[in-house]
């Protein structure tokens, strides 16, 4: 029974498993945020791309 009850007071797991949970928003957010800015940046050279090969005379 005292095994039982110092498992259940042991908060160092919890802590654990509440930084992965941080980590792992962080890293989603991230994927997230490179994922448009490579668009973007698709974007801008292809807009460029089309401006070199159409100069304004």
């Amino acid at each position: 029974m005292r095994v039982l009850q110092c498992f259940l007071r042991d908060t160092q797991g919890a802590t654990a498993v509440e930084y992965g949970l941080i980590v792992s928003i962080i890293c989603m957010m991230m994927i997230v945020g490179f994922g448009m800015f490579t668009e973007s940046l698709s974007n801008m050279f292809g807009y460029i791309q089309t401006k070199i090969e159409k100069p304004v005379p």
